[in-house]
């Protein structure tokens, strides 16, 4: 698929870049980065199990997954991930710890790093499914059923070996936040991003 300069318009080339064939713009400097999405997903604790959905959407249609999803370009992953789980098991859950980190690569689009957190419904909320999910369900660590993807049997799977693992980590929300955001509107528009470049 071709890609065009978002500067001005021309099309883009292949050119070798520190090794990578990358798409670049031969009028100017623009670089064509293929940048990862950043992904978060929860191992939500919840009567004594483990809460998964089981998806009413592709990928994975039919079969159970880790509530999460993607981070949007302005979203702390921390609070992407509640975010998250609030839309698709309909439930508030607190972050209790940091499972890891994970590369997830893909042929043909971006590749994926996920951020895997450990949490639990907070005291009083129960567990329903969200318009992405056929119905949600608390399953036993050792019980659980076939999960769509591969990144979240992963983290499941070093869930199983090590629950306690992330357990008394510092503050999730807003801990690799280098920005304060303003609580009022900034008096004036931002700065125009500068083009990435290496």
């Amino acid at each position: 698929m071709g890609h065009f300069c978002v500067e001005c318009g021309a099309p883009l080339v292949v050119k070798t870049i520190e090794g990578r064939e990358l798409e670049v713009c031969p009028n100017d400097s623009y670089v064509l980065w293929r940048d990862p999405k950043v992904a978060a997903a929860v191992v939500v604790e919840h009567g004594g199990g483990v809460v998964l959905g089981r998806r009413s959407i592709e990928p994975g249609y039919g079969l159970w997954c880790l509530p999460g999803g993607f981070v949007n370009d302005d979203e702390d992953p921390a609070r992407a991930a509640v975010r998250e789980c609030m839309e698709e098991i309909n439930a508030e859950v607190e972050l209790i710890g940091l499972l890891g980190v994970y590369h997830i690569p893909k042929t043909t689009a971006s590749s994926i790093i996920g951020i895997a957190y450990r949490g639990r419904v907070v005291d009083g909320d129960s567990i329903s499914a969200g318009p992405e999910m056929l119905e949600v369900r608390a399953f036993a660590p050792d019980s659980l059923p076939e999960i769509a993807f591969p990144s979240h049997r992963a983290v499941l799977e070093a869930y199983v070996r090590s629950p306690e693992r992330g357990e008394g980590a510092a503050p999730l929300i807003g801990a690799g936040s280098a920005l304060s955001f303003p609580s009022r509107p900034s008096p004036g528009p931002a700065p125009r991003r500068p083009r990435r470049t290496r």
